[in-house]
């Protein structure tokens, strides 16, 4: 198959699942809150980001390997995949170690950072946060399995393997929950499901790649060692600054709040992420594309799809946003629970820039990784680490939940306004200027039409159920797409994504005319 081909089939089934993970996510959510409450849920929320925190221990080995992937898959050098992975296999069981090890020593310091209980036990909050800990670290005795099936640009089976997993998990732990109205039992149907399905996916694998089972594999040159030690060193920076800065957000207010705020945060955030995921899909389907494209094909090829999906990122996050920014509330407060989960607006919207300046990152950060360009910007992240910390803690302290997202939103910019300058350098050698002018013309568009749908909110949404919500998602959907179409129907980008669907869709080409 093509690379456009690849993409779309994975597109594709990306699209199913993120559908399916949404409705069973949003389920069981629903049920969680209803059985267990706003602490539980914000426990559970604290407990995966402390989780996230441990996979630091993996230091960028996987991204790097994966990156030295593409060109053995691209010539089918089995013997060379093989050596890959028997490498990428000895790392992760290491790493399995080394989590298992910081995790436990965490252990100890768990009463310390949720200083308001609520009636829960030391006890029962150390079984929890061990379930938690086995999850994580089983994952790693299975997960390096999915690298040969993303470099084939495959990623349609570890997509499908997730949904699977999904529905049958969720369903397990809402009639569970339903029936004992128990945090314990919940998380045990969770593990066990999950060891399952970690079997059942190596067993898998071994059908799917028998030759990854020879006991004759080659070690790697010193060459290549030394350039998969070189990238983890480079993506180790990237992984420590992405830790400090995305996932101690949850630690910072409980700490300094309490961990019912996190299960108020947390109902927004999840949807928030599931709902972008629509779009997060496209570009992580064609990341092994981009992969294969650098491999493959000329600078100025390269510097052409990626403005096209730069393009394409801005305009999908951009729209996610303004719906967000109108919808959330109404949502969250009028449709699903009740005013007592309301989250301000001014919180919303420092959340919500975060969002799209990430999205805007998604490309650069996609398109470095297919690169293997990991060097250059190796300590970035540790400053927006660092600048994140500080800034959330002494704006917690002083200002509360918001001052928690001012920094995590600084410290995001930071890299939207120096990464481009890494890319465009050292990708395509390009002059970077045009980056920020077509950054300026997206953002601008799209505060003009924020500007215009909020009367238009005010006057539709004087009450909120589900006729006035549906109906207002649909004006949003109508007038940012349209003045979309209007502004950049005539650039070469948007010309490039029409022609691409109206492959698909021939009606499209004479509406273009």
């Amino acid at each position: 198959m093509s690379r456009v081909q690849q993409a779309t089939k994975n597109i594709f089934f990306g699209y199913i699942s993120n559908i399916v993970i949404l409705i069973m996510g949003f389920l069981q959510r629903t049920v969680f809150i209803a059985v267990l409450g706003r602490t539980l849920l914000g426990v559970n929320g604290l407990y995966t980001d402390i989780l996230s925190m441990l996979s630091l221990a993996e230091l960028g080995i996987g991204t790097a390997l994966n990156y030295s992937l593409y060109k053995p898959v691209a010539n089918h050098d089995y013997e060379k995949i093989k050596s890959y992975m028997k490498l990428y296999k000895k790392a992760y069981l290491a790493i399995a170690g080394v989590i298992s090890v910081i995790g436990l020593a965490v252990t100890p310091f768990l009463p310390y950072i949720i200083k308001d209980r609520c009636g829960i036990t030391v006890d029962e909050l150390t079984l929890y946060y061990l379930i938690f800990l086995f999850n994580t670290v089983s994952t790693y005795f299975v997960a390096y399995k999915y690298s040969l099936v993303n470099a084939e640009q495959r990623s349609y089976i570890q997509t499908n393997i997730t949904t699977i997993t999904k529905i049958v998990t969720a369903l397990a732990q809402i009639i569970m929950l339903l029936v004992t109205k128990n945090f314990l039992v919940y998380l045990l149907t969770q593990a066990a499901v999950e060891l399952l399905q970690k079997v059942a996916v190596s067993v898998y694998f071994n059908k799917l790649y028998p030759y990854l089972r020879d006991k004759n594999v080659k070690k790697l040159e010193k060459e290549e060692t030394d350039t998969v030690v070189t990238k983890t060193k480079a993506l180790m920076f990237h992984k420590i600054g992405d830790v400090a800065r995305l996932s101690t957000d949850s630690i910072i207010i409980t700490y300094f709040i309490n961990v019912d705020a996190v299960g108020v945060v947390g109902n927004y955030t999840y949807i928030i992420t599931y709902v972008s995921n629509f779009v997060s899909v496209i570009f992580n389907s064609v990341i092994s594309g981009f992969g294969n494209l650098v491999a493959t094909e000329s600078k100025e090829k390269q510097y052409s799809i990626f403005k096209v999906y730069r393009f394409f990122a801005c305009w999908m996050y951009g729209f996610a946003s303004v719906g967000f920014w109108l919808l959330l509330t109404p949502l969250v407060t009028g449709l699903w629970l009740d005013d007592s989960w309301k989250l301000g607006q001014a919180i919303l919207t420092l959340i919500l820039i975060d969002f799209y300046f990430k999205g805007g990152r998604v490309v650069l950060i996609n398109f470095k990784i297919a690169a293997g360009v990991f060097e250059q910007d190796k300590y970035l992240s540790l400053i927006q680490g660092a600048v994140n910390l500080v800034l959330s803690i002494i704006g917690a302290k002083y200002i509360g939940l918001a001052g928690v997202y001012i920094g995590t939103v600084i410290s995001g910019v930071l890299a939207n306004l120096i990464q481009p300058f890494i890319v465009y350098r050292d990708c395509f050698e390009q002059k970077v200027w045009s980056y920020f002018k077509d950054s300026l013309k997206y953002i601008g568009t799209i505060l003009g039409v924020l500007i215009v749908l909020i009367p238009i909110k005010n006057l539709l949404m004087v009450q909120v159920n589900m006729i006035t919500f549906i109906l207002m998602a649909a004006v949003i959907m109508l007038i940012y797409n349209l003045v979309f179409f209007v502004i950049f129907r005539k650039t070469e980008e948007f010309g490039y994504l029409w022609d691409l669907f109206a492959k698909k869709m021939p009606f499209l080409q004479k509406i273009k005319k």
